[in-house]
């Protein structure tokens, strides 16, 4: 990934990983100690399989740890509220199809709630809801579809709560980094930066060969969007659509070519701070707006933000706005939640700790 003007502390991988354990950002039952009755663990999931996840609400079940929801964490934070000593929280950002047809069948089973964290703006309509027929017959949104989140939501299984509106990077200077190339559809989506902003959403699609790559930064940090060139983009993409689409790169001179038709004339403009502050408070604020609307409630008032990345504009963006508590990461601090903690930079484990609890079954790895 390309990283210049990124911030070490908004970056991933192993030697982050590396760093957070040799700092003790790791709650101590990790490693085979207990968990203090001040400390509530919160563990994160994304997409997910049956084979996966059923074993660890099993150690969760077995072991008698419960769930907690949003509202609880928050009332645990600032001191208003105590957990039983053997409470967990279970996140699953972005709200995939398997949220649908794999984890809420498995969380009724074992008599256990989860948090949602849903992108209203990657949310798709439907008729009706999808069958529980495993992931391997699934069709259509990768992510749950709007009948499908108010029946979670109005089950008491799941929490939801807001993932921001949109879920996206931004480009952050006009230097071309690279390009989509045939390699670029195992990027991640909802990796895949914004190319035009709200309203006329767009994003930089694998389908988009040839186009032009910035470096990017999460909206919701204090990057600046530079406004690079949609003629450029254009020009690629077109050229490279004539030219025999992923065939194109095998010619040797591919990335030459397209070099010369991604230069602009002059210099890539970038948001003015007052344009910056507005794009971050309406992705927080059109995020929670849509999922209340949509859903017919007003218990969205909680968020954890993209990628763990939050900045200065948008903590104090959360602050005006009202939101209870957000989960954002950051280099001090340790993964868990304890009360008095800053409420706006909660943090979570990754779910493969969950074994590590106490109990009955414990594992090492």
């Amino acid at each position: 990934m390309y990283t210049r003007g990124v911030p070490f502390n908004e970056r991933g991988g192993t030697l982050r990983g590396a760093l957070d354990v040799v700092s003790g950002r790791f709650p101590r039952f990790v490693f085979g100690g207990s968990v203090p009755a001040d400390v509530l663990p919160v563990f994160h999931f994304h997409d997910v399989t049956c084979e996966d996840l059923e074993p660890k609400l099993r150690h969760l079940a077995d072991n008698g740890y419960r769930t907690v929801t949003s509202d609880d964490i928050a009332a645990f934070v600032d001191r208003t509220a105590r957990l039983d000593h053997r409470s967990v929280a279970l996140c699953f950002d972005d709200a995939w199809a398997s949220l649908w047809d794999v984890a809420a069948p498995l969380l009724k089973q074992y008599g256990m709630r989860a948090i949602a964290y849903a992108i209203p703006a990657r949310i798709a309509d439907a008729d009706t809801t999808r069958p529980i027929a495993g992931t391997e017959s699934r069709h259509g949104s990768p992510f749950v579809t709007w009948p499908e989140l108010r029946e979670l939501e109005s089950s008491g299984v799941v929490d939801v709560q807001c993932h921001t509106d949109t879920h996206s990077r931004i480009f952050i200077s006009g230097e071309v980094c690279g390009f989509v190339t045939p390699s670029y559809g195992s990027t991640p989506f909802l990796n895949q930066p914004q190319l035009v902003p709200p309203p006329m959403l767009r994003f930089v699609t694998p389908g988009d060969l040839g186009a032009p790559l910035y470096p990017v930064r999460s909206r919701m940090s204090d990057g600046t969007r530079a406004h690079v060139s949609i003629d450029a983009h254009r020009r690629c993409t077109e050229l490279v659509a004539r030219s025999g689409g992923a065939a194109f790169f095998s010619r040797a001179d591919w990335r030459t070519t397209l070099e010369r038709l991604a230069v602009t004339d002059g210099s890539t403009p970038v948001e003015s701070e007052e344009e910056q502050n507005r794009a971050i408070e309406e992705e927080l604020d059109r995020g929670r707006a849509t999922l209340n609307d949509r859903l017919k409630t007003t218990r969205v008032n909680h968020i954890c933000l993209p990628w763990g990345v939050s900045g200065r504009r948008t903590a104090a963006a959360l602050k005006r706005l009202g939101y209870r508590s957000a989960f954002a990461n950051r280099i001090r601090g340790v993964h868990a939640v304890k009360p008095g903690d800053d409420i706006y930079w909660l943090k979570r484990l990754p779910n493969k700790y969950i074994v590590r609890l106490p109990g009955r079954g414990r594992r090492w790895f």
